[in-house]
């Protein structure tokens, strides 16, 4: 039995009366979820939406909080750490996290990287150590994989693409996995959707049938 952890990001849903609001990566999402959960039926899903329950963006106080040992954090200082906290639990329990983002402004929402910085905390997600020298900081979690699913409104994002320098939404959370305790991890994407034309749905079933192969394969 393995314990999944999805997130979803897109500020959209998925149950808009005009098919074309609905979010594209919730979507991609949904279908990779069911397509595990039928295989895998033992295994245990825990799901958060980040639009509809959002992150605290993290501030001074959370700072201190989280650079305060344990042993002396105020009852203050562990409340303000309290979500931090609970998405630390999800993801330390979990073999799978499957996040699912929109390209906004060509990185991920703000939801998300709230998401990321809740979870990054000193002892926690990473160590530090200056007698490493010029690279202090390490990962401690390890062994999961990392499912990224992406919706883009341009196109051109990948390696090689003519707007590859443009895209900080892939590059970002693939660095950030790491602290997530990724070992592998994949990402499968849609683009074109501003164009509205038959490369977009391409794309799309592109997509869809790079999750069912991922799916069989992990």
């Amino acid at each position: 039995m393995k314990n999944i952890l999805h997130i979803d990001s897109s500020v959209r849903r998925t149950d808009n009366e005009t098919a074309s609001y609905n979010s594209i990566s919730k979507g991609l999402g949904r279908y990779f979820v069911d397509l595990w959960m039928n295989k895998n039926h033992q295994d245990v899903l825990t799901y958060r939406d980040l639009c509809l329950n959002p992150p605290n963006f993290i501030c001074q106080d959370w700072i201190a909080a989280a650079f305060t040992s344990e042993a002396e954090r105020t009852s203050s200082q562990k409340s303000i750490l309290a979500q931090s906290d609970s998405y630390f639990e999800e993801v330390t329990k979990a073999d799978l996290v499957v996040i699912t983002s929109p390209m906004y402004n060509y990185g991920m929402p703000a939801i998300l990287k709230a998401w990321f910085d809740q979870i990054m905390r000193v002892n926690k997600t990473f160590s530090f150590d200056l007698a490493r020298g010029d690279f202090p900081i390490e990962p401690v979690l390890s062994g999961k994989s990392v499912v990224l699913l992406t919706s883009c409104g341009e196109f051109g994002f990948g390696a090689g693409g003519v707007r590859e320098q443009m895209n900080h939404l892939g590059p970002h959370i693939k660095e950030l996995s790491k602290y997530l305790g990724a070992s592998c991890f994949y990402e499968i994407g849609s683009e074109y959707q501003e164009f509205s034309d038959d490369r977009h749905e391409m794309s799309v079933e592109k997509a869809k049938q790079a999750i069912l192969e991922l799916v069989e394969r992990l």
